[in-house]
């Protein structure tokens, strides 16, 4: 892609964030005016673990240009062990992204917080300079999108 294309290139990330923790660190960054990147559409969705595979595919085929899918530290679940399973999701995602032609750059797994609104922020800031230096979904091209 040419220097001026990416210049121009605004990326669409969709963020699935667990409602115990990432929502309100989200909600922490807002209330505190953190600079946060409005390429990120949010879903809330109550754990990490509810977020599947056909969820994450379809985002992508829908024309996302990148997925972020955040949650609670290991071990500070709400539900007990959500986030191992969202954990064992993502490597397996990575790898069905790869075989699919897809940079496994664009998904990315968290943990934030409900108390820390820098970082999410931060993830948010600089995952989305990550998608703007990979370009748009390649899937995007093929299908028309």
């Amino acid at each position: 892609m040419e220097n001026q294309e990416l210049d121009q290139f605004k990326p669409k990330i969709v963020g699935f964030l667990c409602n115990w923790c990432t929502y309100a660190a989200a909600d922490l960054a807002g209330s505190s005016k953190m600079e946060i990147d409005p390429a990120l559409t949010v879903i809330r969705v109550m754990c990490s673990s509810r977020v599947d595979h056909n969820l994450v595919l379809t985002t992508f085929f829908s024309g996302a240009d990148g997925v972020l899918i955040a949650g609670c530290h290991p071990g500070d679940c709400h539900y007990g062990a959500g986030n191992y399973y969202a954990r064992r999701r993502y490597a397996l995602l990575k790898k069905v992204m790869e075989s699919l032609g897809l940079e496994s750059e664009r998904l990315k797994l968290s943990w934030i917080s409900a108390a820390e609104g820098n970082r999410y922020a931060e993830v948010v800031n600089g995952f989305s300079d990550k998608i703007r230096q990979l370009g748009p979904n390649p899937i995007n091209k093929m299908s028309g999108l």
